[in-house]
């Protein structure tokens, strides 16, 4: 007779055990689903980046795009002929004064690419540097966070089943 109340107190707390994960793993998975991670842009978009080049310098100097954005860059130059070459990309851009220029790409590696002038401006000419970033995707990151939650909450939840099943055994 004491081993039913016993039981039926197991039952019950293998019962609470699996719905305190259950709510908890489920909360946090909302949360890396839905919350918003500073600093990462959550899609692609289309982009339009305007670049003014004046002796020795690009303004702004650092841009900054999502992986997968669209981008069209806008090269104006203030001065002299200017150019634009972007490393990792093959874009090479030229602007006389007056005369903007732009190309269209997709930011599609993540990571820092340096741009440079292509057309000689003057003494200083190769130091007129600028930085192009491309943040990854936080799509990529939510799905590897939900993963680890979904392993971490399996192992936890099967790991209750099995410590109620021993100690069920042991009684």
């Amino acid at each position: 007779m004491d081993s039913l109340p016993v039981a039926s107190v197991r039952t019950e707390s293998m019962v609470r055990s699996r719905a305190i994960i259950l709510a908890t793993f489920s909360l946090l998975g909302v949360l890396v689903l839905l919350a918003p991670w500073p600093g990462i842009v959550l899609s692609a978009r289309e982009r339009e980046l305007h670049v003014r080049a004046r002796q020795y310098a690009y303004t702004p100097g650092v841009l900054r795009v999502s992986q997968g954005d669209r981008v069209t860059l806008v090269l104006e130059a203030e001065d002299v002929t200017h150019g634009l070459y972007l490393d990792g990309y093959a874009v090479d851009l030229v602007a006389v004064p007056g005369r903007g220029t732009r190309t269209v790409f997709v930011a599609d590696r993540p990571g820092k690419f340096r741009m440079r002038c292509s057309k000689i401006c003057g003494t200083l000419h190769p130091f007129m540097l600028g930085e192009l970033i491309v943040e990854p995707n936080a799509s990529l990151w939510r799905a590897v966070g939900m993963a680890v939650l979904a392993a971490v909450g399996t192992v936890l939840f099967l790991r209750t089943e099995r410590r109620d099943a021993g100690s069920g055994a042991a009684a």
